[in-house]
């Protein structure tokens, strides 16, 4: 089966080539959204069928099925978050001929006159804020963004960097880049971009104006505490240990159980902002004490749950490569217990140890439920008890 796949701009009188129109001209089978449809219309033959691309797309590659060549127009660059890579995935045996326009961060990039060989790009369309989050929180200077019409417009992205302290940026957008008519680029501050709807489609680059502040160690001191009991949260020492031990640079999903302050959590986003982070806490003082924790040191994506661990329902979340006990309330063996039947094979369990009684807690913990003791650490900070930071692993079987 082959492909014809050609990138098109928004502008209603659009140019093909004499090499695209002969390709056009020579086919009747032809396929592209709704404003691709439009757009591509008057240069279709007279007797033409069109497949219309929409969710799911499971039944459009059913269509797709029933004919050996087809003209698909997808918008600017193809393989830039398009069609044609969805082609490669779906069909991976099809043949590809590509004929591919400027994707649209390039054209704002043109319209503003903005090199752009040292862009981060983010797709934001139908995606999860992970992505942008990370790019934030690494402090990229230049962030395009592919924006949707949904979750993620330009209004949502400047509130979310805004409630999280990402004021040190401003935001270029372009609106229906490539229709003549009706093309717009914007300038923008933050806070003149909330609450102000822009058309679709539209895309943003966010450029950065000065550096944020990124520790590497947060001082226990500047965080919102439990009721200001210092004794309540993971000294920095100890918190830079046991993420050094949970050796989260190759993880992908991070689970704190019993955060009480959230430092530890916000101290892996930050260290590690690709890490998808769930946290869970019995406190119900947790959930303002994470948003305020994570809010002061710019970690969105951490995602918080109050409630007894043990209880909790956590079939829906993805299955952790790295937990970190940071409370376990009596309950260890059946805490271990439940970690060790999601936690992905080879995955790690750090639990910090303050008493023999806890320390063995945990001992019987893993040794019940099959995890191997790795690595045990014991460390003291200031006039404090010294602590065991002690590192389970799964087996691969």
């Amino acid at each position: 089966m082959k492909f014809y796949v050609i990138g098109i701009d928004d502008n209603q009188q659009q140019y093909f080539s004499p090499e695209i129109k002969e390709v056009i001209s020579a086919h009747t089978v032809f396929s592209g959204g709704a404003r691709h449809h439009e757009i591509a219309e008057p240069f279709l033959p007279q007797e033409y069928i069109w497949i219309d691309i929409v969710v799911p797309l499971k039944n459009v590659f059913q269509q797709y099925q029933s004919y050996d060549e087809i003209v698909v127009f997808a918008s600017g660059d193809p393989l830039f978050f398009g069609f044609a890579n969805t082609i490669q995935r779906e069909m991976p045996e099809a043949e590809i001929m590509l004929y591919p326009s400027f994707n649209s961060l390039q054209m704002l990039a043109h319209r503003l006159v903005l090199p752009y060989q040292d862009m981060h790009i983010v797709s934001l369309t139908g995606r999860p804020w992970l992505k942008f989050d990370q790019a934030l929180i690494e402090g990229q200077s230049k962030i395009g963004v592919l924006t949707d019409n949904k979750e993620h417009i330009p209004w949502a992205i400047a509130e979310r960097m805004l409630e999280y302290g990402y004021d040190n940026y401003i935001m270029n957008i372009g609106e229906l880049l490539g229709n003549k008519e009706k093309e717009r680029v914007s300038t923008l501050e933050l806070k003149d971009v909330v609450g102000k709807t822009f058309q679709f489609p539209n895309n943003l680059i966010l450029i950065k104006t000065k550096t944020r502040n990124r520790p590497f160690g947060i001082p226990e001191s500047d965080f919102h505490l439990l009721n200001g009991r210092a004794k309540m949260i993971t000294k920095m020492p100890i918190r830079l240990l046991s993420l050094s031990m949970l050796d989260l640079r190759d993880k992908s999903v991070f689970w704190d159980v019993g955060f009480c302050t959230g430092s530890v959590s916000v101290e892996a986003k930050m260290q590690f902002p690709h890490l998808e982070v769930f946290a869970f806490e019995q406190r119900s003082e947790g959930t303002e004490l994470m948003q305020n924790n994570a809010r002061r040191f710019g970690t969105p994506g951490i995602t918080s749950f109050i409630g007894d661990f043990t209880q909790s329902d956590t079939s829906g979340l993805p299955s952790p490569n790295a937990v970190f006990i940071g409370g376990h309330g009596g309950k260890m063996n059946e805490i271990v217990t439940k970690l060790t039947e999601v936690l992905t094979p080879n995955g790690i369990i750090v639990f910090n140890s303050v008493s023999d009684e806890s320390r063995n807690m945990f001992l019987d913990a893993i040794e019940n439920n099959g995890l191997k003791l790795e690595q045990s650490i014991t460390i003291k900070v200031d006039d404090f008890n010294a602590i065991d930071v002690m590192k389970a692993r799964k087996s691969l079987n």
